[in-house]
């Protein structure tokens, strides 16, 4: 990641700008092309004069002694080749440029492994025969004198010329014709019979300076495609912009990334499509693992990227799970083969530690389930031997089945404390904080799931069920209830108006699959509310919690209110509530607002971005740093997270139903609109809007870390989007005039959130001030709303949390006795805080982030800055983004990476709700165990 203090390269020069040239100009765009004079001929092509030699060779070509004598290793080198120098008045009499392309390849895997085979063997000759790669230099412009033709392209092979351990360079030598206009895109050829990771080309030998094509793309064999991988250059051009020689190219590249939509895909593909989540299940294993597919009228869903698998025989709506075998997801979305090979035993630790029915090796008494407290205890001293497997066992066996891609990379000398669980800070200071109710209260705002948290805007409470199917709506929280819990401070009408009385309520989204749930063995469930009251210092109580079951069996509907008590039952009956209003909001935290909100909404967003907007759109360059990986960490969640018998339905109480709650949820209550911070504040009642304080909104809860911390954030993201939009879009018309814009934006609604395709709320893209909300909304959902920050900070924005931390008057800042998070700190340790936002990531439930978290250090520096990376060569004129404004903004921005895809708002306390609801559950059960036997 970006570490802090760290400059971007481009800021050595004080005239420069985030955003890219989108006009035509002269080749390359580095060094000064700075100066009015400059700037007034850079839309202009570059023409030689009309009596220059056409293809004539360079007679003379000057190398600086040290670059002459150089090794072909070094020869290869960047910084040297910049020394070349031309004769350029010989040039001009002659007609012909002589250009240098150097290409860098880095070395993979897949290379590596492969030194021995019958196919690497072939690459080395071919290698050796100087034809590794095929370039085709492709002009910008057409031709003026053949009918606006396009012209014909420069070919040449590249040879391999050097390397490191990390790359290998490959060069090749063109003759460019003084007519040929600005090099606007390369085509490249794979002459080898295995892929390769092309990183960058750069082009050398222009008066101008160099060329860069920075590609960070996987080129497939010719023998697996014939298809020529197509390569712009580093700039922006919105659709009525394109030059004329590159639009063709421009719609075929589009059209390449689109497919057919038909047959299986290939590991090598970089085809994105549409399909349902139709492949959960795995019926053709087991009848008992099928699952209904997700997306459709009946259960609506966002779409998945599509397989195309072929489908189940014991089921033909279901797709096959090939074979254990790896999801296909376009080439460019995996992981890097090389961050893979350092994949360690911390990330399958992550992986393990939520395998809840392993942990039956050391459970003495299987109905029990954990007899002692120490047995709890020693999860976290002492861990969990895996026992020896099957000499198939990464095949067939208990790892091998869980995480069949994954465990091979561990060391068999690590199994012994692959499995033990790091002990949370708060149980450190605080053995048993997990037992008090202001603990219980603080973590709605400040714990494991602060986004759920609700004001009461209406009483008496209500379902909104069917009663014929459900039972009575009316809740059994009495007015009498909660006036006598409050102490008669405040009446509830009161407390209702002045805003001081919160909610969670599962009643509705739990209750429908209550008794379905309940036919499951070892499952029961309840739908629950649970009220709080905002005491005068700024914390929540917890007043009642209701538990309902519908209607079932032959028995009626049944409800009952459990409030804080100190009788020897009735303590015990609220405790037991209070463990079903954790389990409750835990799973509801990773199933909805983790899964659902972000990574299964997200998957749309990529797959239309790069269906619709040419990588050389500014909008593709915004959004793609903020996607990367998205789709492989999807893939893997439909491996082993969200599928049948997976993490999620053997770790939460919905068990097999908990994805058919989740497309409920998306049914009845994701819209798009409010999604953005603000919006889903307001939506709960948590805030206000109010122009006279800061972010324009007025908190409820003023001592809520997630919204208070998210605000800051939030208004960086808009900040940043507002500025990137205004520079490329003026005016409305030259939004509504985007077609690929336009595209991109239906195909969203559409296509990849079709069953929601009518609903009203979608916002309209006409101005320039939709886009900005609609963008500034997404990049939100895959940065703030899912994450904080890992791996680099924020200064000024550090220091501002870390003074709301060290007031002692913000009680939900502090608790169990703990320091304050630290909010964009990159070395805080998961879990130590609990404090809202955003320390980084549990290790429980976001083992498939950690996954890419525990290599993805260095490919992340390129995460917020990544469009600028592509862009830091050029400078263009200022005249449509102040100045004053930029430097700001980079200011502001500089060293921070909110993992605008990756980065988590984990609501670290995690392990509190976990460990509590575990904990609250083994003491209830052993004090109370039968007593609701008797009562439900």
């Amino acid at each position: 990641m970006i570490k802090p203090h760290l400059l971007h390269q481009s800021y050595q020069k004080t005239n420069h700008t985030f955003f890219s040239l989108h006009r035509p100009y002269f080749h390359g765009g580095r060094g000064d092309i700075g100066t009015n004079k400059i700037r007034t001929l850079s839309t202009l092509p570059l023409l030689w004069p009309a009596h220059a030699k056409k293809r004539e060779r360079l007679k003379r070509l000057v190398l600086p002694p040290p670059l002459a004598q150089a090794s072909p290793s070094s020869s290869a080198t960047t910084k040297d080749i910049d020394h070349v120098i031309d004769d350029t008045n010989e040039n001009k009499d002659i007609g012909v440029v002589n250009v240098k392309a150097v290409v860098k390849v880095k070395l993979t895997k897949a290379g590596f492994f492969s030194s021995l085979s019958l196919d690497r063997g072939i690459d080395d000759l071919t290698d050796l025969l100087g034809k590794s790669i095929l370039l085709e230099l492709v002009s910008s412009h057409l031709h003026d004198s053949e009918g606006g033709m396009e012209k014909e392209t420069i070919k040449a092979y590249a040879h391999k010329a050097g390397g490191d351990e990390k790359s290998v360079m490959y060069e090749s030598n063109f003759e460019v014709a003084n007519d040929f206009g600005e090099i606007g895109a390369v085509l490249v050829e794979n002459e080898h019979h295995t892929e390769m990771f092309l990183e960058t080309i750069t082009l050398h030998g222009f008066p101008e300076g160099p060329v860069h094509f920075d590609c960070a793309s996987w080129v497939h064999s010719k023998f697996d495609n014939t298809t020529k991988r197509i390569f712009f250059t580093n700039k922006c051009y919105l659709p009525s912009e394109t030059p004329s020689g590159l639009r063709r190219l421009r719609g075929e590249e589009l059209s390449n990334l689109r497919g057919n939509g038909e047959g299986t895909r290939k590991s090598f593909e970089r085809v994105y499509d549409y399909d349902i989540y139709n492949d959960i299940g795995d019926p053709d294993k087991s009848l008992d693992l099928q699952r209904p597919p997700l997306g459709g009228k009946e259960r609506p869903y966002p779409r998945r990227c599509r397989t195309g698998r072929p489908h189940c025989e014991a089921d033909r709506w279901s797709e096959n799970r090939n074979n254990g075998k790896k999801f296909y997801v376009p080439r460019d979305e995996c992981f890097s083969e090389v961050k893979e090979l350092t994949f360690s035993t911390k990330a399958l630790h992550a992986v393990l530690l939520i395998l809840v029915p392993s942990l039956g090796r050391i459970i003495k008494d299987k109905d029990l389930e954990f007899p002692f407290f120490h047995d709890i205890d020693s999860l976290f001293s002492v861990g969990l031997d895996l026992a020896p497997q099957p000499d198939d066992a990464t095949e067939h066996g208990f790892l091998g089945a869980i995480m069949p891609r994954l465990v091979k990379s561990i060391a068999a000398g690590d199994r012994q404390h692959v499995l033990r669980f790091e002990t949370p800070e708060t149980m450190n200071r605080d053995r048993f904080f997990w037992f008090r109710d202001e603990e219980f209260a603080r973590q709605t705002v400040a714990g494991l799931n602060p986004l759920s948290i609700s004001l009461v805007k209406e009483w008496p409470l209500r379902s909104n069920l069917d009663p014929g199917k459900y039972g009575p709506q009316e809740s059994a929280i009495t007015s009498e209830i909660i006036n006598k819990e409050i102490g008669g401070i405040l009446t509830v009408e009161k407390a209702i108006e002045e805003k001081k009385l919160f909610i969670l309520d599962y009643h509705d989204i739990l209750l429908p699959y209550v008794s379905k749930v309940r036919k499951l063995k070892g499952k029961t469930l309840y739908g629950s509310r649970t009220l709080f009251f905002l005491t005068p210092e700024g914390t929540l109580r917890p007043l009642a919690i209701e538990l309902t079951r519908p209607p079932m069996d032959g028995k009626k509907q049944w409800k009952q209110v459990f409030t804080p008590s100190w009788h020897s039952t009735s303590v015990w009956l609220w405790r037991i509530a209070k463990a079903h209003v954790l389990a409750h909001d835990s799973g509801y935290h990773q199933l909805i607002n983790h899964w659902l909100r972000t990574h299964c909404v997200t998957e749309p967003y990529v797959i239309a971005t790069n269906r619709q907007l040419s990588i050389m759109h500014p909008i593709y360059k915004l959004l793609h740093p903020h996607f990367r990986y998205t789709l492989e960490i999807n893939a893997l969640a439909r491996e082993a997270l969200i599928n049948a018998d997976g993490t999620i339905e053997s770790s939460f109480a919905p068990g097999k139903y908990a994805m058919e709650i989740s497309s409920a949820v998306y049914h009845h209550d994701w819209r798009f609109d409010m999604e953005s911070l603000p919006a889903d504040l307001i939506r709960r009642g948590i805030a206000i809007k109010d122009p006279f304080e800061p972010h324009g909104l007025r908190l409820t809860i003023k001592d809520y870390p997630f919204a208070n911390d998210g605000l800051l954030l939030w208004d960086i993201i808009k900040l940043w989007v507002t500025d990137y939009v205004n520079h490329y879009y003026p005016n409305s018309s030259v939004v509504e005039h985007d077609e690929e814009l336009q595209a991109w934006w239906k195909e969203i609604i559409t296509v990849g959130h079709g069953d929601k395709k009518d609903e009203p709320w979608w916002p309209i893209l006409n101005t320039p001030k939709d886009l900005i909300g609609i963008l500034s909304t997404i990049i939100w959902v895959t940065s703030g709303h899912h994450a904080a920050v890992n791996f680099a900070r924020l200064k000024k924005l550090e220091v501002l949390i870390d003074e709301r931390n060290e007031n002692t008057k913000l009680k939900n800042r502090n608790g169990a006795g703990i320091v304050p998070y630290e909010l964009l700190k990159p070395f805080s340790k998961p879990g130590v805080t609990g404090k809202g936002t955003p320390t980084p990531h549990c290790k429980y439930f976001y083992w498939l982030d950690d996954y890419v978290a525990s290599f993805n250090e260095d490919a992340a520096k390129t995460l917020l800055f990544g469009g600028l990376k592509l862009n830091q060569n050029h400078k263009e004129d200022h005249s449509s983004v102040d100045d004053n404004k930029v430097r700001e903004l980079e200011e502001r921005l500089v060293g921070l990476v909110i993992d605008l895809k990756k980065a988590r708002l984990n609501f670290s306390q995690i392990r509190c709700s976990s460990v509590g609801c575990v904990m609250l559950a083994f003491v209830a059960g052993i004090v109370v165990r039968n007593l609701f036997s008797g009562v439900v």
